[in-house]
């Protein structure tokens, strides 16, 4: 499974920012896609994820209703909606797939930076 993230830049608080992830490869077998971030000097975190088959979707206590995923199977692509930013926002945003609900992530992107400048 290959993975290709798009849509990082620079924003300022307050604003919003659309990712885009495109899967290839074995596409069929993935079961979840889920995008994590990572901030200068600290541990990668989980963001949010959506299971492919079903849309459910879990997203981490830290961005709850101002990151939304979704997903468009016919293009094996999900989307990270970031509303309402915040500087702590600030990252590289990764997307990430794994192939059985239990399964560690095991395909990462090559990640986007996000700023947000207050």
């Amino acid at each position: 499974v290959q993975l290709v993230e798009s849509g990082g830049g620079l924003v300022q608080a307050g604003g919003s920012l659309r990712l885009s992830c495109a899967a290839s490869g074995r596409t069929l077998d993935i079961y979840n896609m889920g995008w994590f971030r990572q901030a200068p000097g600290k541990e990668r975190e989980f963001v949010v994820q959506v299971a492919l088959s079903g849309g459910s979707t879990y997203t981490a206590d830290s961005v709850k209703g101002r990151f939304t995923i979704s997903r468009d199977n016919n293009k094996n692509t999900v989307y990270l909606q970031m509303n309402s930013l915040k500087p702590e926002d600030t990252a590289v945003y990764y997307c990430a797939a794994r192939l059985g609900r239990f399964s560690p992530y095991n395909y990462w992107g090559q990640g986007t930076q996000v700023t947000v400048s207050s």
